[in-house]
């Protein structure tokens, strides 16, 4: 990315501010994927934590009830959400208008380029978890849910 854009306006930009200058832009295409797919990985290791899962803080569980009923109903639509992307990409709690929402999104794609706050996600491209687990991705997002998901994180987010 650095390569791409070294010597144009884009260079002195946040990471943020250049998915958002690059996205649906066709002639952008190779910036915005290198930007997004940076700016996604490093959202995602702060998505994890060791001996992470458990219950949500105070300020984000009466968001998730409000929102899905209660955490286990959640952590299901996060699963389903992750387990049936096909191919590559990302699942995401995200905050849209003031409701907790999960979403999915293609390669390099992100809830920035869209206008939602993205509160945590889930890595579900192969090399996330192929060594560890093959092809089995719902086995690699129930231990992610169960063991390493950061509610902190996510509420930090919100």
């Amino acid at each position: 990315m650095n390569k791409l854009i070294g010597g144009t306006e884009l260079a002195s930009l946040s990471l943020e501010k250049i998915i958002a200058d690059t996205a649906g832009k066709p002639d952008k295409v190779a910036i915005f994927n290198n930007a997004a797919q940076s700016w996604n990985h490093a959202f995602y290791w702060r998505s994890l934590r060791p001996k992470g899962g458990g219950e949500p803080p105070a300020a984000l569980k009466p968001m998730i009830d409000a929102s899905f009923g209660n955490l286990d109903a959640c952590i299901k639509e996060l699963a389903t959400a992750a387990t049936a992307r096909f191919g590559s990409g990302w699942a995401w709690l995200v905050l849209d208008a003031g409701k907790l929402k999960v979403v999915t999104t293609g390669n390099a794609e992100t809830p920035l380029a869209k206008g939602v706050t993205p509160l945590l996600t889930i890595d579900v491209w192969e090399h996330a978890y192929y060594l560890d687990y093959q092809n089995r991705r719902a086995d690699y997002v129930d231990a992610v849910l169960d063991k390493l998901i950061n509610w902190g994180f996510a509420a930090d987010n919100l």
